[in-house]
């Protein structure tokens, strides 16, 4: 049985010529960046090389691109490392301002500030999981330092307007960090027309490697160190660098800076076709949480739910694992926590019902993704929801 693969916003394939390019540094050139021996300083040349590829994909100065494991660590560094920095320098506690819909790795450190007594504003996303412009001015106080808003739902691919919230942080002199991890390769992020301080990446979201992400760093940010250990990185993170995986990072993110205009079109032609066919796949109610012609939305999500039939609600990680063995891969709106099935935090932010936000289905294309697999998916849905209704 062929497998259909459509859960792309959880990670990509390593493109194979991205793959070759990081080859030499895994098996030959392999010394560590940090070491004043030849294979030492050749490794840091390819290390400062792929920074300036990434730099001049974002419109930035090498100086910048803080390299990272991933997306969570780079949200956590923008969000850990800013507050912490301001507030060594106020004597108090600096405030931020995020959203109720944002991915886990900025709700969760939010909440534990909350937590711990800094002054953290959640803000309730509009009905199509937005956070407005005029929503971040109403929260700003002589405390709030940062505000947090990502670029590109992960879950519903519904985008903010980063630039105009942007314009009310700058008129407050406050600084904005944009998670764009779902944004990069299909939009375009110079962060100069963005006009933000901050901005996270991760590689293996656009047919890079795991494990090595981007944190942007506008120069003149104060920002303290989330791994300490070492002076790499600008002493903002500590460790050995990821020479290969920076290398990867950077191919992958200039191919998909190159090829994002057709991609993001081509995608948009198909998630067109597997919205329309919904209506005829679905066997009973169901609820599109990605509202194509109402809101700017990513051309690669595409996230369902299924309200109760009855008395009787969906089961939701079931409907998945039945996909899963027709050879339809997708994720859930919802993640398994100690054995409990937890509804989708950001579904329940938009005012979906525990039973609804739990039985929930995230359809996410790729760069190989065809009208075949489109079709595949719909019919397998449909017989799946029959025999489960």
């Amino acid at each position: 049985m062929e497998r259909v693969y459509l859960d792309h916003a959880a990670t990509t394939p390593l493109d194979p010529e991205v793959f070759e390019v990081m080859k030499p540094y895994l098996l030959e050139e392999y010394g560590n960046a940090s070491s004043v021996h030849q294979l030492g300083r050749q490794a840091r040349v390819a290390m400062e090389g792929a920074r300036e590829r990434v730099a001049d994909c974002l419109w930035a100065e090498s100086s910048e691109i803080v390299f990272t494991s991933g997306g969570t660590e780079a949200d956590n560094l923008a969000l850990k490392g800013v507050l912490g920095a301001a507030s060594t320098e106020a004597g108090s506690e600096a405030g931020l301002v995020t959203s109720t819909a944002e991915h886990k790795a900025v709700v969760e450190p939010a909440r534990r500030m909350m937590e711990q007594g800094r002054p953290v504003t959640l803000l309730s996303p509009d009905a199509h999981g937005a956070v407005t412009p005029e929503q971040v001015e109403a929260a700003l106080d002589e405390d709030t330092a940062l505000v947090s808003l990502m670029h590109t739902n992960n879950e519903i691919g519904v985008q903010t307007d980063i630039p105009a919230v942007a314009a009310v942080c700058d008129k407050h002199d406050v600084l904005l960090h944009c998670d764009a991890v779902q944004a990069a390769g299909l939009q375009p992020l110079d962060v100069e027309a963005l006009g933000v301080d901050l901005l996270s990446l991760s590689g293996h979201k656009f047919y890079g490697p795991k494990g090595i992400g981007v944190l942007y760093v506008r120069n003149g940010v104060d920002l303290g160190p989330l791994v300490e250990g070492g002076s790499q990185e600008r002493d903002r993170r500590g460790g050995t660098q990821n020479v290969a995986g920076a290398i990867g990072l950077a191919e992958a993110l200039e191919r998909a800076v190159t090829e994002a205009e057709e991609r993001a079109e081509r995608l948009t032609r198909l998630q067109r076709r597997l919205v329309v066919g919904l209506d005829e796949a679905v066997p009973g109610p169901y609820v599109c949480n990605t509202p194509l012609d109402e809101a700017p939305v990513a051309p690669h999500v595409v996230n369902v739910a299924f309200p109760p039939v009855g008395d009787e609600p969906l089961d939701g990680e079931m409907l998945i694992l039945n996909l899963d063995m027709q050879g339809i891969l997708v994720s859930a709106g919802s993640a398994c926590t100690s054995g409990a099935l937890e509804p989708s935090h950001v579904l329940t932010a938009l005012g979906l019902d525990r039973p609804t936000a739990s039985a929930a289905v995230r359809f996410s294309l790729g760069a190989k993704t065809t009208e075949e697999d489109i079709d595949e998916a719909l019919d397998a849905l449909h017989s799946t929801l029959q025999r489960m209704r």
